[in-house]
């Protein structure tokens, strides 16, 4: 299957020059999920599943399906004794303990970030908190960070939804779903510390210090833009709050979209670009080969990130038990290919829909 970035398509007319803002794309721990996800894919013979999508966007998604990767929304679709993965927005406790028990290989591809909410809700609730979660309803890490304990947290997204709050009597501590935007944040966090004067909250923020960097980015290069193209999918909580934001920031034309294909027909003359923190570079480059510019592009930076998560450590293990030849897929021809902090993952996957040597 072609995925968008694949498919030639006729560029567009009209638009004269493309802001791109930067940072873009991939996170840190985007970054260790897919690799993770790719290592076990050429470790394991066919097929490895993996609990919930790897990173919400469709592209990446169907490049996994495409090497043999299944994914369930259940443990219980895992046939006992099969490899798996479970995604970067965190698992629920019990999750986590049906995929050990199924028997097979587990990778736990969890963002560290996440990781910290987790514990900080595990700490608080220990300590006889009760917790003001701010969070997306549904979301997978919201689901996931609630089930650490349940008895113990509310989820709230809005000012009405803080006042519906019951009185409570034991202290309170506000803990956030990482890949929320400031905007969301900063008005019901106002409504919590109204309620509840003596909150507690951790010492550094829980937003994603991607997710903020993407934020800024976007507000550098906003003012100067017609129209603004977000790049990712549907389902990402990151990617949505980038298009809202663009909204508020007064951009007249504001479009959310998978891949080049969805591009509109007509676009003014100065476009911006910006990607959540899901999607690829190639789906960036195949944006504005197909937008065109006249004029070029030019790339609004406002920060470096050089973070780096390591893929999960029983994985690392296994790595380093594993004969070379079979890691060969990264180009390499010897163990520098287990190097990963050298290696992108967007060239990771497209090495996906390579030969296996």
């Amino acid at each position: 299957m072609n995925s968008p970035a694949d498919t030639p398509l006729t560029p567009l007319t009209g638009v004269e020059t493309v802001l791109l803002a930067s940072p873009r794309g991939f996170c840190a721990g985007v970054e260790m999920a897919i690799k993770a996800l790719a290592w076990m894919v050429r470790a394991f013979e066919p097929p490895v599943y993996c609990y919930h999508e790897i990173v919400h966007n469709q592209l990446v998604v169907e490049r996994f399906e495409e090497s043999g990767v299944i994914f369930v929304d259940d443990i219980a679709d895992v046939p006992a004794g099969r490899p798996i993965m479970l995604s970067a927005h965190g698992s629920a406790p019990e999750v986590v303990s049906a995929a050990r028990a199924q028997g097979g290989y587990v990778v736990d591809a969890v963002c560290p970030l996440v990781t910290k909410v987790h514990h900080e809700v595990k700490t608080r609730a220990e300590k006889g908190y009760q917790i003001v979660y701010i969070g997306h309803e549904g979301h997978e890490e919201a689901v996931g960070t609630m089930a650490v304990a349940p008895n113990h947290i509310h989820r709230v997204e809005s000012r009405e939804e803080v006042a519906a709050l019951p009185q409570l009597e034991q202290p309170v501590a506000l803990l956030t779903q990482t890949t929320l935007s400031h905007r969301e944040r900063a008005d019901v966090l106002e409504a919590t510390k109204e309620r509840f004067p003596d909150l507690w909250q951790p010492g550094r923020s829980d937003l994603c210090f991607a997710t903020t960097n993407r934020q800024a980015a976007l507000m550098e290069i906003a003012p100067r833009c017609e129209a603004v193209v977000v790049i990712g999918s549907a389902n990402s909580s990151n990617t949505n709050a980038l298009a809202e934001l663009a909204r508020e920031a007064g951009c007249p034309e504001v479009y959310r979209i998978n891949g080049p294909d969805e591009l509109p027909a007509r676009l003014p003359a100065i476009v911006g670009v910006t990607a959540g923190a899901s999607a690829p570079e190639d789906l960036v480059r195949s944006v504005i080969d197909r937008l065109a510019p006249s004029e070029g592009v030019e790339e609004i930076r406002v920060t470096e990130e050089d973070e780096y998560f390591p893929p999960p450590r029983n994985l690392r293990e296994l790595l380093g038990a594993i004969d070379a030849v079979t890691l060969l897929t990264f180009g390499g021809t010897d163990r520098a290919a287990l190097d990963d902090r050298s290696i992108d993952a967007s060239d990771v996957l497209k090495t996906l829909a390579g030969p296996t040597p």
